[in-house]
């Protein structure tokens, strides 16, 4: 059966927790444990960017789709500063979530090597409305919230990384 089906059954990604309020911590992992019902022991340390919040990276193995499952359990917090990853697999396209506070979720596919794709339909809707397509291309690409995360993706050189697997089948 599995050679008639086209898309992968699973795939592999990464969550990183930029900033999170200490508070906050147990409940993250609450929410991750659920999502992929498996325990999320998360290695939490000090974010050099910005004092008085914590960071973690998470890579985990699951279902595709379950980078949206994961942003959907982040999501309840919007204090966080986070990105999922969803790794491109047979059949699938990749996927990048990044959330800032202030600015709120972005959402890209992203290709094998990790780049940002922006479809044939929405270039054509870019350029139909008009008005500054520099700006709207930059969106669309996720600028706005990739220079706002940016340093907190610096401060995470060296932080140690926890698998997260999911049961898969």
């Amino acid at each position: 059966m599995r050679a008639l089906n086209q898309f992968a059954d699973v795939t592999t990604g990464v969550v990183y927790i930029h900033s999170s309020p200490a508070a906050l911590c147990p409940h993250i992992e609450w929410a991750l444990t659920a999502t992929l019902d498996s325990r999320a022991d998360l290695k939490w340390a000090a974010q050099p960017a910005s004092s008085g919040v914590l960071q973690a990276t998470s890579n985990w193995v699951g279902p595709v789709g379950t980078g949206a499952r994961l942003v959907n359990a982040l999501r309840a917090w919007p204090m966080l500063r986070f990105e999922v990853t969803e790794d491109a697999s047979e059949g699938v396209d990749g996927e990048r979530y990044s959330h800032v506070p202030g600015l709120g979720l972005w959402h890209g596919s992203t290709s094998a090597n990790g780049d940002v794709v922006v479809g044939e339909m929405r270039l054509r809707a870019i350029m139909s409305v008009g008005g500054n397509v520099a700006a709207e291309l930059d969106r669309a690409l996720g600028s706005e919230w990739d220079a706002a995360l940016e340093p907190f993706r610096n401060g995470g050189e060296g932080a140690e990384v926890t698998w997260l697997p999911r049961q898969v089948g």
